[in-house]
This record gives structure tokens, C-alpha cells and sequence, in this order.
């Protein structure tokens, strides 16, 4: 039976069948986004008359994770962005980046990562601030990245003009495998954030500068991320 606007799913004979990991473990398989263990509760409260909380299902995810590793998965449960998401192994990232390739379309330019790590470490940030530290405008990658989602406003500054203030987004949080903010590396790695989902690729090409009076540099590919 296919569920209007849900995913398909086959109708259960009898809800006595369906044990707690198992409701988590259909939950998380079929979404791609993050999902945090107090909505996870609900759900199966709701759906299966129980009396769930968050510890719960923190639980059931530590069962399932075991499950895995001693059957030898290719997936696991990860905590991103305050919530649960199944993911690939880290050991299969070779070969997943063998078979998706390095999808060109889905990378972020240098100068928008050095922005973004800048907004990530600094944040709530002026767009005044980041361009004092890049050297360069930045309007347009600010821009950029808001439309991608993995930037936001966060308000207003409380000085003249009162300025915006950006921050990132839980999207950013789940496209770099971050827990929270607290989870970033240390600040001595900024302005360029390292994590196993970036790839740095060099160009033969010299930089060209562009109407935005920003470089044309090598970009940086990143797994996963929606175009």
C-alpha cells in the first residue's frame, strides 16, 4: 500500500509484530534528513500505544548500531544535527566516491567555503566582518550560500545601521556530519573547515577574477550536497 505523500509501505498484519527498534529503524531508512529521538518518540507513541521518551529511543539506536557492527552492515546510526541519521560507514567513503563520482555541479568554490567556515567559527557575523577577513566582497557568495541552505540570518547587529547577522543552519550541520557547532574543528584549522566529507581538487588553471571581485579558484567538492 502506498501512503499518500509518504513512501510505500506494506500494511502489517498485527502492530504486536513491530518491536521498538524496528519502528526506529523504518523511520530513519526512510527519510534523508536528520530526525531528533523526542519525534521518533512520538511517532511510535502514537502509532503503536506506548509510552516512549527520548532515552528510549537512544536506546533502541545503541541496540541497533550493535546489531550492525556484529553483522557486519555497510551502514550505521549517526548523530547529526541533534538528531539520528543512518549513514554509510566512513570505510565505504572510497568507494561510494568511485561510483557517485565527484559530482562537479555539487561544489562549493574555495572562496564560498572559506566564507562559510568564517560564518561557522565567527557566528552571529556581519557581512562587514567576513569581508574584513577575506579581503574581498562577499555579498554574492553570502548570497550563495543562503540559497543553498547553509547559511541564514540570525538577526541584527546592535551597532549603527544595525547590520544583519549570519549564522549556519542545522542543513549545515548535517551536510558536515556535525552533531552541534561544538563538534567544528579546532579554530586553528579555519578558515578552510576539514572534514572527511571535503575533497580539495588543484587546478592547472590561473585564478580570473570576477564581476564580484572574487577569484575564480579550484573548488571543493562536497558529498552529498544538494545542487
Amino acid at each position: 500500500m502506498t501512503r499518500q505523500g509518504g513512501p510505500a509501505v506494506s500494511k502489517p498484519d498485527s502492530d504486536q509484530n513491530v518491536s521498538i527498534p524496528m519502528a526506529v529503524e523504518a523511520v530513519l531508512l526512510t527519510t534523508d534528513k536528520s530526525v531528533k529521538p523526542a519525534q521518533i518518540a512520538d511517532a511510535l507513541n502514537e502509532s503503536l500505544s506506548v509510552d516512549l521518551d527520548s532515552d528510549a529511543i537512544r536506546a533502541a539506536v545503541e541496540s541497533l548500531n550493535a546489531a550492525y557492527e556484529e553483522s557486519g552492515r555497510a551502514f550505521t546510526i549517526e548523530t547529526v544535527a541533534s538528531g539520528f541519521r543512518i549513514m554509510a560507514r566512513p570505510e565505504l567513503a572510497g568507494v561510494l566516491a568511485a561510483f557517485h563520482g565527484h559530482r562537479a555541479s555539487n561544489r562549493l568554490s574555495r572562496a564560498a567555503l572559506e566564507t562559510l567556515s568564517i560564518v561557522a567559527y565567527r557566528q552571529p557575523v556581519t557581512r562587514a566582518e567576513v569581508e574584513s577577513i577575506r579581503g574581498v566582497a562577499c555579498g554574492e557568495v553570502l548570497r550563495s550560500l543562503m540559497d543553498r541552505r547553509f547559511v541564514t540570518i540570525a538577526g541584527r547587529a546592535e551597532e549603527l545601521g544595525r547590520p544583519i547577522l549570519y549564522g549556519t543552519t542545522r542543513d549545515f550541520l548535517m551536510q558536515f556530519g556535525l552533531a552541534n557547532l561544538k563538534d567544528l574543528p579546532e579554530m586553528k584549522d579555519a578558515p578552510v573547515v576539514k572534514t572527511n566529507r571535503i575533497e580539495a581538487e588543484e587546478s592547472p588553471e590561473p585564478a580570473q577574477t570576477t564581476d564580484d571581485g572574487e577569484s575564480s579558484t579550484p573548488e571543493v567538492a562536497m558529498e552529498g550536497t544538494q545542487a
